[in-house]
């Protein structure tokens, strides 16, 4: 019982320890110097692995994201028979949360305008607004999203979630397809957006999406670089449309040093660090459906190859 790891991003020890934890005999192999014998490999455990490299284990039973994004993956010409898993990791949820409620008090509570006044020593306190009265609106209600909803819920402010296709969740008003995205952003003063990265909702942060948000409105992406059409959201902050953006993720990564993000006063640029798989408590989802598959039962939840997600 063999799992390949593949990632830039130098932890595999990390991967390998959590996982022995919960499955003491698999054989942990890291690419690219670690492989030995491909047929050995059953598993593959990776993040934006070489294209087509993957078809090149025959034996292989079972693909797994090391991040919550599949977008990586489904670019890379799988094997169409081996099933994709997402990655569920209660860590990264509650990371992701953190960051949008983080961005959510800091612009419901203007601590952007205060900062400001500060570096001219200017005592200024401004008028408050109560959080049932701040309509925030999240853009993707999976386990991420509908947790950051619940969780603003929880601080009583007037939450509403979008979905592509409809969704039903506890005391959250849910908005669906092409006519209530619309009603949707016309809503939402501040939009936050932790969809998924599919065909279908590439760029989908444009120009006709900033012009149906209230004048002020803030974008809060921690998502996926391309769902925002770079030029539009700098356009419509220069117009004085929209209040201001922040961003965690962009179209190439790292951000160019001279990419006009960077120096935009409107725009708060962040590494692609609103929330990070933690290994120790990742591994026991990977475990679990090697459990499974050992037992002749599918892993789960499955990556819909058509859906993106």
């Amino acid at each position: 019982m063999t799992l390949l790891f593949y990632s830039n991003w130098r932890n595999a020890d990390r991967w390998f320890g959590a996982l022995k934890k919960e499955i003491p005999d698999l054989d942990c192999r890291e690419w690219p110097d670690g492989v030995g014998n491909k047929k050995d490999i059953e598993y593959a455990l990776v993040w934006n692995p070489e294209r087509g490299l993957l078809k090149s284990f025959p034996n292989l039973k079972a693909i797994f994201s090391l991040g919550a994004g599949v977008d990586h993956l489904l670019a890379c010409d799988l094997p169409d028979d081996v099933p994709i898993v997402r990655l569920v990791d209660p860590a990264l949820t509650v990371g992701m949360s953190e960051y949008v409620l983080y961005w959510v008090l800091h612009f419901h509570r203007r601590f952007g305008d205060y900062r400001r006044y500060a570096r001219k020593a200017r005592w200024k306190p401004l008028p408050q607004v109560i959080p049932k009265r701040r309509r925030v609106g999240i853009m993707g209600l999976g386990v991420i999203g509908a947790d950051a909803a619940k969780k603003l819920k929880a601080l009583d402010f007037d939450v509403a979630g979008w979905t592509r296709g409809h969704k039903n969740l506890s005391g959250v008003p849910t908005f669906d397809g092409k006519e209530g995205y619309r009603d949707f952003l016309a809503r939402s003063e501040i939009v936050v957006c932790l969809l998924p990265l599919t065909a279908e909702t590439q760029g989908i942060l444009n120009a006709s999406a900033f012009r149906r948000m209230p004048k002020g409105a803030v974008v809060v992406n921690a998502a996926r670089g391309g769902h925002v059409v770079d030029d539009d959201l700098i356009a419509a902050l220069d117009s004085g449309h929209l209040k201001a953006a922040v961003l965690d993720v962009f179209h190439e990564e790292p951000l160019p040093p001279t990419h006009p993000f960077w120096k935009h006063p409107k725009v708060t640029v962040t590494p692609h660090m609103a929330s990070l798989t933690v290994p120790e408590t990742a591994a026991k989802s990977v475990a679990d459906n090697i459990r499974r598959i050992r037992k002749g039962q599918p892993p789960e939840p499955i990556v819909d190859r058509q859906r993106g997600y």
